[in-house]
Parts: structure tokens; sequence; C-alpha cells
């Protein structure tokens, strides 16, 4: 049995409120707390709830961001997975010695919680979060 956990996926929309409507209102899908402006990803964040795990719903907030420019390219649609580690700092480690390619060599932190991206170069074409687990 494993120690890692499903937190949430991730879906990039060029207009929140428009989503929103969708995911919540039609849906009827519940938000989990308000809309977040995470100035470190230049995005708002809104998380809507499904049973034990999450869709977070991200619009950029730069023309210039990273995911302002995954949007330009690709379109809206699922950008990340993201997992829950125990121990965020020994898996970042462990991954990085067995050769994987990290985007954040160390954890930042939003909300208090800490994240890191692993490349989708090393997960099979899947940009991955992982979380520290609470």
């Amino acid at each position: 049995m494993t120690d890692i956990a499903f937190s949430h996926l991730a879906i990039v929309v060029d207009d929140l409120q428009s989503a929103l409507q969708f995911w919540r209102d039609s849906l009827g899908l519940s938000q989990a707390g308000e809309i977040e402006r995470v100035a470190a990803e230049e995005v708002d964040a809104a998380f809507m709830t499904l049973g034990d795990a999450k869709i977070e719903l991200i619009e950029p907030t730069t023309a210039d961001s990273g995911i302002a420019k995954f949007l330009a390219k690709r379109g809206p649609g699922i950008h990340h997975l993201c997992l829950e580690v125990p121990d965020l700092d020994a898996k970042l480690e462990d991954l990085s010695a067995r050769g994987y390619q990290l985007i954040n060599e160390t954890p930042r932190e939003r909300g208090g919680r800490r994240y890191a991206f692993i490349h989708p170069k090393s997960s099979g074409g899947v940009l991955l979060e992982l979380y520290e687990r609470n």
C-alpha cells in the first residue's frame, strides 16, 4: 500500500467566472473556499469539491505567465495532476537521485501548504504537482 494520495486535478480556464457557472452552478459541485490569487504562479484559483478529491480551476492573471502561455498554446483544459505525499523533501530528493527532472527543486508554499512540480518529461507527459500532506 502506498502512502501517496490523490489531491486534485487542475484545469486551466480562460474565464474563471464562466467556469464556476458550469462546475458549481450547473453541475452542482461545492466551491471549497473563496477564489484565491496565487501571486507566485500568476493565477486566480478556485477549488471545487468532488467527494474526497478536488478540481482546481485556474485562470492566468498576467499575459506572460506560464499558465497564460499554456492557455495560448493548448487552450483550456487539464493542466496538472496533484498527489499528496507525507514528506515532500524526501520525495523530491528521491526523484532527483533517480534522475527525474524537477521544476521546483525546493518546495514553494501556498496557504501554509508546501508543493513542488515535476516536469512532464519525467512523468509520461503529465505535469505533476506534489503537495506535502498536512
